[in-house]
Parts: C-alpha cells; sequence; structure tokens
C-alpha cells in the first residue's frame, strides 16, 4: 500500500509539474512603436538597427516578467515604459511638439480579466503616462482623466513629476517647423498620404500571462503640431486601446480619429467573441477590410486569449515585436517582413 501511495504521489507531482510547465509556456507578448510611412530608403543602417535594439529590448522585458510569474499588466507597463523612456518614438521622452512647441501626453491600460481600465489625456509634466493610466485604473474611481487634474492626481499618487522640457528633443523640434511651414502652404495639407506621418507615433504593448489573463497599454506624445487640446484614440478605451479575457487584447497605432470613429480595437475584440472568428481574422478584416476603405491608415497588435499573435497594419510599415508562446521573439520594421 505504501508503495502504491508513493508511486501516486510521485505521479501526481510530476503531473504538477508538466502542467505548470505548459502553463508557464502559454505566455505570450507583442509590441509596437507605431505604424507610418516607414521604408528602408529613409531609415539609415544605424537607425534601423538602433529601432531593432529598443524594441526587441522592451518586448523581451516584458517577456520575462511573464516567464518569472508576473501579470499581464505588469508586463505591458513594464515594456511601454522602455519606450517612453527612449527618444526613438512618440511617447514619453520622445513625445512630439504641439503647435504651441509644448508637450500634451495620452496613455491607457485595459485589464482583461475584468474589464479594469485607466486613461490618461494631456498631460504635461508625468514622466510616465502610462503608470499613470495604470493608477487612475487602480487607484481611483474614475477611468479618465486629463489635463491638471490628471497631474495632480499624479503628484498624490508619488508618480515622478517633471517639467515639459524634459520631454524636448531636437528632432521632434525640426519635425514641428517642417510641419509648421507645411501647414503654412497648404492648412489641408496633413490630409495628404505623405503627410501621414504627422498624426501617427504611439507605442504599446498586448500580453497573456500565465493565469491566463490578458492586458493592453498605449502610450503616445500625439499628433504633430496639434491644437485646441485635441486628443486621439490612444486615450480612448475601445478605440486604441481594449482587453477582454473572453477573446483578445489590442493596442493600436495610426490616425486616431479614425481610430475613434470605427472604435477599432473593440471592434476587433467583439468580431473575435461573438462571431467566433480567430482574433487574427478579426483584426485583419478591421484593419484592411473596414478602416483603410473609409480612409482610415494605421495597424495594431493583437494577443488573443489562446496566446496567438497579430500584427496587422495597412501603412508602409510599422515599429512591432512579440514573444509567441513557444518562445520565438520576432522584430520587425518593413511590410515585406513576416
Amino acid at each position: 500500500m505504501q508503495r502504491i501511495l508513493a508511486l501516486g504521489l510521485i505521479f501526481m507531482t510530476a503531473s504538477f509539474g508538466t502542467l505548470a510547465k505548459e502553463t508557464q509556456g502559454q505566455v505570450a507578448i507583442a509590441i509596437h512603436g507605431g505604424a507610418g510611412t516607414i521604408s528602408r530608403a529613409n531609415l539609415t543602417p544605424e537607425g534601423e538597427k538602433a529601432y531593432r535594439d529598443k524594441l526587441e529590448e522592451a518586448v523581451r522585458a516584458g517577456h520575462q516578467l511573464l516567464s518569472d510569474g508576473a501579470s499581464s499588466l505588469d508586463a505591458v507597463v513594464a515594456a511601454v515604459q522602455i519606450l517612453e523612456d527612449s527618444t526613438l518614438f512618440n511617447a514619453g521622452r520622445g513625445a512630439v511638439y504641439t503647435y504651441d512647441e509644448t508637450h500634451e501626453l495620452d496613455a491607457s491600460i485595459m485589464d482583461g480579466s475584468n474589464l479594469a481600465a485607466g486613461a490618461v489625456a494631456g498631460v504635461r509634466t508625468v514622466r510616465s503616462p502610462i503608470a499613470l493610466a495604470r493608477s487612475v485604473m487602480e487607484h481611483s474611481d474614475h477611468v479618465l482623466l486629463s489635463g491638471a487634474g490628471a497631474e495632480l492626481f499624479a503628484a498624490k499618487q508619488g508618480l515622478e513629476i517633471v517639467d515639459n522640457t524634459y520631454f524636448d528633443t531636437e528632432t521632434r523640434h525640426h519635425q514641428l517647423l517642417r510641419a509648421k511651414q507645411t501647414l503654412k502652404q497648404d492648412k489641408t495639407a496633413f490630409s495628404r498620404p505623405d503627410m501621414l506621418d504627422y498624426k501617427f507615433g504611439t507605442v504599446g504593448a498586448v500580453a497573456l500571462d500565465a493565469k491566463g489573463n490578458l492586458a493592453a497599454a498605449t502610450s503616445t506624445g500625439g499628433m504633430t503640431a496639434k491644437r485646441y487640446g485635441r486628443i486621439g484614440d490612444s486615450p480612448i478605451i475601445g478605440a486604441g486601446t481594449y482587453a477582454d479575457n473572453q477573446s483578445c487584447a489590442v493596442s493600436g497605432t495610426g490616425h486616431g480619429e479614425y481610430f475613434i470613429r470605427y472604435h477599432v480595437a473593440a471592434d476587433i475584440c467583439s468580431r473575435a467573441k461573438y462571431l467566433q472568428i480567430p482574433a487574427e481574422v478579426a483584426a485583419n478584416t478591421v484593419i484592411h477590410n473596414v478602416l483603410k476603405p473609409a480612409g482610415g491608415s494605421g495597424g495594431v497588435i493583437v494577443v488573443d486569449k489562446d496566446g496567438n499573435v497579430s500584427m496587422p497594419f495597412n501603412t508602409e510599415g510599422m515599429y512591432r515585436a512579440s514573444i509567441d508562446r513557444q518562445g520565438k521573439v520576432h522584430v520587425a520594421i518593413f511590410k515585406d517582413e513576416r
């Protein structure tokens, strides 16, 4: 009898260990650094390497947390913060300028396990907008805070406050001057295809953790030369960010007004959930068959409830990276990279 019990205990222990490994193997993460008119012709080899290195750093950091048992929320925040702290991307440190030569940042986050969400818009003095968005979700009764009120909340939460000049960069300032000159010559210039990059620029992350919980996070500096307190899709839950454990997690990048009007992130999750189709099919349908015919440009990153990753876009390129359930690392920029 003792021998039987011992063998049974060994079998149960081995089975539990196998199950734990299998469960741990289900983690997945994807990130993006914005979509737009990105081609090899307008990227130097050094510039391309810098983008790829930073994308890989961010996706590996998020994946390491997932592999160590951290939550999907922890993973997406960590990945996004690395991108926020880089001047390469239009978020955080690399945020573009408004028309008045300041910086106004937006961010949002969503927890797929309970549909909790937090977002901030038009903040000027918070080093990490995504950290503030998470604080709004976890430590307030609200979903979206904006401007001075959001900054006051950030200070009370003990988040790092910086001067608006912290976000100043020479590259972005030159970009603003070019944009203002173009607008001076043609007030409708931003509607031209060759001007799309002035509208784009966002970072985001989506992840599935070992407990099966999904999360999505998005952060941006908005549109170059934006005016009048313009807010795009990034802080709008359902437009630029959405997560639901019953379907998928989505973070978008592109022409924000279209993402808002077509409720892109939530539409993808809803199609996957209610039509019972793969999230990849839903994402491709929305990006290519809904958004593009309407005149909207951009892309999304998606991780579904089973850990499948998809990253469709209808622009020339999208800075993106992922680590799938098998641990395969994928870093890409251009359209012809699979």
